[in-house]
C-alpha cells in the first residue's frame, strides 16, 4: 500500500482529493490542513508521497519540505492543484515511476 499525505487549506479540495486517493485499491490518503497536522501525520506514517495542494503560503511551504526532508530524504514531493481524478492518477503514477518506487507498467 502506498501512503500519501496530501496538504490542502481548502477542507471541500481536501476532503475530495483524499477520497480520490482513497478510491485507488493501491493507495492510502491521509489529508492534512495545517502545518502541525501535516508533520504529526509526516512523523506517525511512512509515506512514499506528500502532495501539496492550492492556498499554501510559500513560508509554510518551505518549512514542511525542509522538515519532511530532514525526516526522509528521498520523499517524493508534488505541488497538485487540481484537474480531476485522471490528472491526479497521472501525476502520482509519474512521480513515484521517476524514483523508481512504483514499476513502469509499459515496460516489458
Amino acid at each position: 500500500m502506498i501512503k500519501i499525505l496530501y496538504i490542502g487549506k481548502h477542507k471541500e479540495i481536501l476532503d475530495t482529493v483524499v477520497r480520490l486517493l482513497n478510491a485507488n485499491d493501491e493507495w492510502f490518503g491521509i489529508g492534512a490542513e495545517t502545518d502541525e497536522e501535516a508533520l504529526e501525520l509526516f512523523s506517525t506514517y511512512d509515506f512514499a508521497l506528500v502532495l501539496l495542494g492550492c492556498g499554501i503560503e510559500e513560508e509554510s511551504e518551505h518549512l514542511l519540505i525542509t522538515a519532511f526532508r530532514k525526516q526522509k530524504p528521498d520523499i517524493v514531493i508534488i505541488q497538485h492543484y487540481g484537474g480531476g481524478s485522471g490528472l491526479l492518477k497521472n501525476e502520482i503514477t509519474s512521480a513515484l515511476q521517476d524514483k523508481n518506487f512504483i514499476k513502469n507498467e509499459t515496460a516489458s
